[in-house]
């Protein structure tokens, strides 16, 4: 079996995983619960020294590359494009990215400094980010040239880019030039609000593979999961409806399946809805059936949710490859 390789392109952060006591930091800061809000320089400092003396996590993340990690550690070959600064966290996210067996392709700005996304955790185990975009932001249409996708089968492009239009319509553009299937993430409900024609127009074009979660389908089609799938599912080739406790939802053509969970304890979201593109992404780079993608999708996000953060120890890893063998006819 041919296996297929993935680049994902996305907005190379910091995260910061933090554990607050209640929701109080939210309303102060006027972030709406369950969202990706953006933030200037001054804004996430001031969240930082308000989560002062509070248990923090820091990992390299962003939506993409935490797929892209995941697909890593799954054994896919993956690839990440984004920019960092010229700072100690820059260097540290590209060390990562190769620790886990991904290859970066980093740009890197001379002047702004890596991005952060503060990940701030309610005891509900909601996740609530605040993201100083910085260098990430930086990044641009004309960064993007054909060899960065020659190679790859699959282009994982993230929502959250939809800041800059140019970027991630080249994006799309180059990836198709080259051959890829195009996979996008909705990446937040508010951010879908706001770009709501641009995304439908890119989908229309472009995207092969569209994932999002209840909320962020209902900001795109207006409907509740079931209808917001076939209508995402009518737009492209495959579309992907996450329904958190529920499960989740894919559709291809006519083929519809509904994916139970897996029976983890919730403590933490973060990386749930990135964990499960990886699953699901990694099945489809082995042309496994589509109920199995969802399956191993289920697999990578009931993990994940069980730890702090969107990173796993190396047991958990073996857990999920276990669970993953015994989905797969021999």
């Amino acid at each position: 079996m041919t296996e297929k390789t993935i680049i994902g392109i996305g907005n190379a952060l910091m995260d910061i995983v933090v554990k607050l006591p209640n929701d109080d930091i939210l309303y102060r800061n006027a972030l709406p619960k369950g969202s990706m809000t953006l933030v200037d320089a001054s804004v996430s400092e001031s969240i930082r020294q308000q989560t002062e003396g509070m248990e923090k996590i820091l990992t390299p993340g962003g939506s993409v590359a935490n797929t892209i990690y995941g697909l890593a550690c799954l054994g896919a070959g993956a690839s990440f494009i984004g920019k960092v600064g010229d700072d100690e966290l820059g260097r540290l996210y590209g060390n990562e990215l190769t620790r886990f067996g991904a290859r970066p392709q980093l740009f890197q700005s001379e002047t702004t400094p890596t991005g952060v996304a503060m990940a701030l955790v309610t005891p509900d185990s909601e996740r609530t980010f605040g993201t100083y975009l910085g260098a990430a932001i930086e990044l641009s249409a004309s960064d993007l040239t054909p060899h960065l996708f020659a190679g790859h089968q699959i282009a994982y492009i993230e929502g959250y880019l939809v800041q800059n239009h140019d970027l991630v319509r080249q994006a799309a553009q180059l990836a198709r030039e080259t051959g890829l299937t195009i996979a996008l993430d909705l990446a937040s409900y508010n951010v879908v609000e706001s770009n709501r024609a641009f995304l439908d127009g890119i989908v229309r074009e472009y995207v092969d593979i569209l994932f999002a979660n209840e909320d962020e389908a209902k900001a795109f089609t207006g409907k509740e999961p079931r209808e917001a799938l076939t209508e995402m599912a009518g737009l492209c080739n495959m579309a992907v409806v996450k329904t958190g406790s529920r499960g989740s939802l894919v559709q291809r053509g006519t083929e519809v399946h509904e994916i139970g969970i897996t029976g983890s304890h919730c403590i933490d979201t973060t990386g749930a809805g990135d964990l499960y593109a990886s699953g699901f992404l990694y099945g489809l780079s082995r042309s496994l059936p589509l109920e199995i993608c969802g399956k191993i999708g289920a697999i990578t996000a009931g993990k994940v949710i069980t730890v702090y953060g969107a990173r796993m120890e190396p047991d958990l890893w073996d857990s999920i490859h276990r669970e993953i063998a015994a989905l797969i006819p021999s």
